[in-house]
């Protein structure tokens, strides 16, 4: 069977350009149609299961790292995760973090030489996979870790430092409640808000929690799920089931959160 891919790149000329010298290149590749954007690629790498997704970081809506996170968290069981390669016009700093977290990457605009490069050394990775069971998602998940966390290198901006938060303040109809971030339990992702939930009641903000991550004391607030962050403090327990999927229970809240594959490290005691 052919192996598939993915093009996920909001840019149509580089977009057309990358399918091209990969056609050239690879010519028993079977493509699919181009994602335009982040969540296009999440929503068609999941209908259809690539064997490989090539995945420009820049991109509308969720970045390539992001869309990449996103696959991680929701990819089925039952069929191997697809090899990564990121496409970047990042400098020489951020290109190190790539080389480190040891997933492929190609500069934009593509290169024929450097992407035969990397179609070598993706035709050499699905041959291993072949010719063993297939690898566990582990080392790709400590891949994305890595280059999702701010000290990688691999910024979408230059993100100058932001203070911590220690007050919310809220809208409540024709007044704005001040609710102090020390007595939030969790926050939860919710279209273009964050839902703001405390042991009394809950609140809408209306940011992204993309925006409000910065913000938040990493050692106090945990991300247990690309849209959930949990005060560490507020989980009473974490529960493994039979899939080994874990869900948290809270001291103070009847709501439990569920933890994904990308933060399940988070809970190793288990």
């Amino acid at each position: 069977m052919n192996p598939i891919a993915l093009i996920a790149e909001d840019e149509p000329l580089l977009a057309e350009h990358l399918k091209s010298e990969l056609q050239q290149l690879w010519p028993e590749l079977a493509l699919l149609p181009i994602a335009p954007h982040g969540q296009a690629a999440v929503d068609l790498a999941l209908a259809r299961r690539p064997s490989l997704c090539f995945l420009d970081i820049r991109m509308p809506g969720l970045s390539g790292l992001e869309a990449a996170a996103a696959l991680a968290e929701d990819w089925p069981d039952d069929t191997p995760f697809p090899l990564l390669v990121f496409v970047t016009a990042f400098d020489q700093y951020a290109l190190q973090a790539f080389e480190h977290a040891a997933v492929d990457y190609v500069l934009k605009p593509v290169q024929r030489e450097r992407l035969a490069q990397t179609v070598a050394r993706l035709k050499q990775a699905l041959a291993q996979r072949q010719a063993s069971a297939s690898p566990p998602l582990d080392a790709t998940l400590a891949q994305l870790r890595q280059l999702l966390a701010p000290a990688s290198g691999v910024a979408l901006a230059p993100a100058p430092a932001v203070p911590r938060l220690r007050l919310l303040q809220v809208s409540q109809g024709s007044s704005i409640q001040m609710v102090p971030v020390e007595d939030v339990l969790f926050f939860e992702a919710a279209d273009k808000y964050v839902r703001v939930v405390t042991a009394q009641k809950e609140h809408l903000m209306r940011l992204s929690l993309r925006e409000l991550l910065p913000q938040l004391d990493t050692e106090l607030f945990w991300q247990v799920h690309r849209g959930t962050v949990v005060k560490a403090a507020a989980i009473e327990r974490a529960v493994r089931d039979e899939q080994g999927k874990l869900t948290l229970h809270l001291r103070a809240h009847p709501e439990k959160l569920g933890v994904s594959r990308l933060y399940a490290h988070l809970f190793r005691g288990l």
